[in-house]
């Protein structure tokens, strides 16, 4: 039965991985110059309705996976192509409108290197990432950005590690340099990634979350406490907005404000809204963000709201349980 070494010889071992790993990446970070910025400036010319169209084979196929994952939702169009699977009809899916970014550690990826006479006869422009400057893909790209490493962190000096970790590196500045290029802002991000925490913050209005219509809670000032009681149990915001006789909203009276009530002896049954409610409270446009409700919220230590349209006309009720079912806290 095989054992593993001590937890020391581990801890050095990943210790030492890392080090080679982020040596390999500050190595490149030195030779960084003309070739990365006609790269860049190559990748952001298919801008024009064309996509980065990635290929790579084994290890480096899966991490032009996550580049073209990375460029597609920071603003750049992109798409991987198996090399393998583009040989037997995929290149199809390449047009001359593109840019192809092809990853090939040693520059002589078989699978890789039968696909490039398709982008030569269709004059698609090649960016390479390679370690070989004389190799086949470099001699064949438009531009070459060097991925050399010293060593690789496997202790054999056989599986790609630094050289994969320098590729999703150079990937990952390639697509932030693009992103700024091409003045991409959060609320574009936003846009791309609807069902995450950013989109629902951007994205999400009040209007989206808000009791509207016949759900609102109201009571006419005029209402005793008790009765408004009523209206507050069933819409279980916390809650009952108070309007005039003339429907204008005039305050709001809260399950705190019952409670203070109760503490001062006052009888809901005969003592109206409009002689305990506060004519001074926060409301919200439907039109602004769920998430600016929620600071709002924190900003007054309340937990509900009136939502008014822009004239200050009440047209929904927002609390705390509904941003928290949107997800937007």
């Amino acid at each position: 039965m095989t054992t593993l070494p001590g937890n020391q010889q581990l801890i050095a071992l990943a210790g030492q991985v890392l080090e080679v790993e982020a040596a390999a990446i500050l190595s490149a970070r030195a030779r960084l110059g003309t070739a990365f910025l006609s790269a860049t400036d190559l990748l952001f010319s298919c801008s024009g309705g064309g996509r980065v169209v990635v290929i790579g084979m084994g290890k480096s196929g899966h991490i032009g996976r996550k580049i073209a994952a990375t460029l597609s939702s920071t603003g750049t169009p992109a798409l991987f192509v198996h090399p393998a699977e583009a040989a037997h009809g995929d290149l199809g899916m390449v047009t001359p409108h593109d840019v192809v970014l092809a990853i090939s550690q040693s520059g002589k990826s078989d699978e890789l290197l039968r696909v490039l006479p398709y982008m030569k006869r269709h004059r698609i422009p090649v960016v390479a990432m390679t370690a070989k400057a004389d190799s086949a893909l470099a001699q064949h790209a438009d531009v070459v950005i060097d991925t050399s490493v010293d060593r690789e962190a496997c202790p054999l000096g056989l599986a790609p590690t630094a050289s994969t970790t320098l590729a999703l590196a150079l990937g990952d500045a390639i697509a932030m340099c693009l992103l700024q290029a091409r003045g991409f802002t959060a609320e574009m991000f936003a846009v791309t990634h609807p069902h995450g925490t950013l989109g629902r913050k951007l994205l999400v209005s009040i209007a989206d979350v808000m009791v509207s219509g016949a759900g609102i809670p109201t009571a006419r000032e005029s209402a005793t406490i008790r009765e408004a009681l009523v209206n507050m149990s069933r819409a279980g915001l916390g809650f009952v907005n108070v309007l005039s006789g003339e429907s204008a909203l005039v305050g709001v009276f809260t399950d705190g404000d019952l409670r203070r009530a109760l503490d001062g002896d006052i009888d809901i049954k005969t003592v109206t809204l409009g002689e305990v409610i506060a004519r001074k409270f926060v409301t919200i446009e439907a039109s602004r963000l769920a998430v600016e409700a929620v600071e709002l919220m924190e900003q007054h230590k309340i937990s509900s709201m009136p939502v008014v349209d822009d004239e200050g006309r009440l047209v929904g009720a927002v609390n705390m349980r509904l941003l928290l079912q949107a997800g937007v806290v």
